[in-house]
């Protein structure tokens, strides 16, 4: 059986796998594969209407917070957050942590905003941070999947503070009233490729622009309760699954967030007791989803993806743009499997260190 630790698309849990199997030809009694089924019939109007509410209920959101399920995936949002939320030539202010957070501010740059980086740092988190009083928001990515640092806390800003929370959303507690808008789309923590989860609170909703074209325009998508076209209606129902599986297995927030702890620690345990492989990224900028990790002797780098691999431990080559290892462990991820790495770890360092 392989241990899937790839970035993403990631690992689901068994008991989704085999519920959506299970349900995969005859959906809630239909007789019908849920991918068969309009995007106007009842049974799909009821699962935008249930996963929206789960989300709510699971991040603790207000009453008034929409939740919109849209396609397009973290990058459509790099556009549609500076096109909704400012004007060209408004300021806008982005923390550039990394990778994915420097693809966000060149969008809102090719959309002539006035960007300002308010913070900057890759291996770490930022810590000095200069945002402008007349910002119409704050941008921020809270885990960073390519450097595997994440943010511990939510960052003070003086003005609208919006998160990229793509690849740690509902995998621990945040004080979701500290923000004017998340966003993340779903294979890494809760789902499949396919569908973006962007939450608007109603008070956000009062910046958005005039004039935006309707398919860019997030009250288009909120009027039409996430279907204004045609929803990518499985990756859908496979959230749905996931939530249903954080909530009922797992047991919610709290015990996933000591599960996913309780994960990152031992691996980090591991990689710090060895003197073949270091972590580089500061114990309090570690995150919990991705742990990257570099070896003191390149040239056992392809030894250790062709042993892992042998051993059915995939996905651990580390981002083209970084190199070295990572491990992501996600949600899914079991504490049996992070057990079963450090091991592996432990045993190569044995016969290659």
């Amino acid at each position: 059986m392989p241990y899937n630790f790839y970035a993403g698309p990631c690992k689901l849990p068994e008991s989704v796998i085999e519920r959506i199997r299970n349900e995969f030809t005859d959906y809630r009694g239909s007789g019908m594969s849920v991918m068969e089924i309009s995007h106007r019939a009842q049974p799909v109007l009821d699962l935008l209407e249930r996963t929206q509410e789960k989300i709510r209920r699971l991040m603790g959101l207000a009453v008034d917070d929409d939740v919109l399920l849209l396609q397009g995936g973290g990058t459509l949002q790099f556009s549609m957050i500076p096109m909704n939320l400012s004007a060209a030539g408004e300021p806008v202010d982005y923390i550039d942590s990394g990778y994915w957070a420097a693809k966000a501010i060149e969008a809102a740059r090719q959309l002539e905003r006035d960007v300002h980086v308010a913070g900057k740092a890759h291996d770490t988190i930022p810590t000095a941070l200069d945002i402008r009083a007349d910002a119409r928001y704050l941008h921020v990515c809270t885990n960073n999947t390519v450097m595997g640092t994440q943010w511990q806390g939510i960052p003070k800003s003086p003005v609208p503070l919006v998160a990229d929370m793509s690849s740690d959303i509902l995998s621990r507690n945040i004080d979701t009233g500290r923000f004017a808008l998340i966003y993340a789309h779903a294979q890494k923590t809760i789902g499949a490729a396919g569908v973006t989860v962007v939450i608007v609170p109603r008070k956000t909703q009062e910046m958005i622009q005039p004039g935006l074209p309707s398919f860019f325009d997030y009250r288009t998508h909120i009027d039409a309760g996430s279907n204004h076209h045609t929803p990518p209606v499985f990756a859908i129902y496979v959230v749905e699954c996931m939530l249903d599986w954080l909530e009922k297995e797992i047991g919610g927030l709290d015990t996933m967030e000591t599960l996913n702890r309780q994960k990152a620690g031992l691996l980090y345990k591991t990689l710090d007791a060895s003197t073949l492989f270091h972590c580089p990224v500061p114990s309090k900028s570690r995150s919990m989803m991705n742990v990257v990790f570099d070896t003191v002797n390149p040239k056992i780098v392809p030894i250790f993806n062709q042993k892992a691999e042998e051993a059915g431990l995939l996905g651990l080559q580390g981002h083209r743009s970084r190199g070295g290892f990572r491990a992501s462990l996600y949600n899914a991820v079991t504490p049996e499997e992070v057990e079963t790495l450090a091991g592996f770890i432990t045993d190569f360092e044995h016969c290659y260190g």
